[in-house]
């Protein structure tokens, strides 16, 4: 769903907005078979104590995976989530939040298919998603008339 979304986002007049200061701009390796995140500001900077977390379904902040060191690294193990496509994100405090969509299979990611979205895609697949169980509800009412 984040793919579809970003191709409205890359297309829309939003997309030609100039690019803030600080954005962050983060990446996954592994490095000795161990997949570690790498996370910095556009200026070089590592986000030090950004709280990294899977995302939920309807975007909501999900299960806490840890925070990123003085390095801007965190080591993560995903070997206890269910296959499929999940969620990243690196939240370095207000206005300063990466996104990566990954598919995990057995616990491994292909980092070279891992997808970095920005922050407005993120917001509007919350609001498709916030739309999506409204018009849920108001269907669940119908029939339950």
């Amino acid at each position: 769903m984040l793919r579809q979304l970003a191709t409205l986002l890359l297309l829309s007049p939003a997309s030609l907005m100039p690019v803030q200061a600080h954005q962050i701009e983060s990446a996954l390796t592994y490095l000795d078979g161990t997949l570690e995140l790498s996370s910095s500001f556009s200026n070089g900077e590592p986000t030090q104590g950004a709280v990294v977390r899977l995302l939920n379904a309807d975007g909501s902040p999900g299960t806490e995976l840890g925070r990123t060191d003085a390095s801007g690294r965190l080591t993560l193990d995903l070997s206890g989530l269910d296959d499929g496509i999940v969620d990243l994100q690196v939240d370095g405090g207000p206005g300063h939040r990466d996104y990566l969509e990954m598919d995990v299979n057995d616990g491994v990611v292909n980092p070279d298919a891992v997808v970095s979205l920005p922050m407005g895609l993120m917001l509007i697949g919350l609001l498709v998603s916030v739309q999506r169980r409204n018009d849920e509800d108001i269907d669940g009412r119908q029939h339950r008339q």
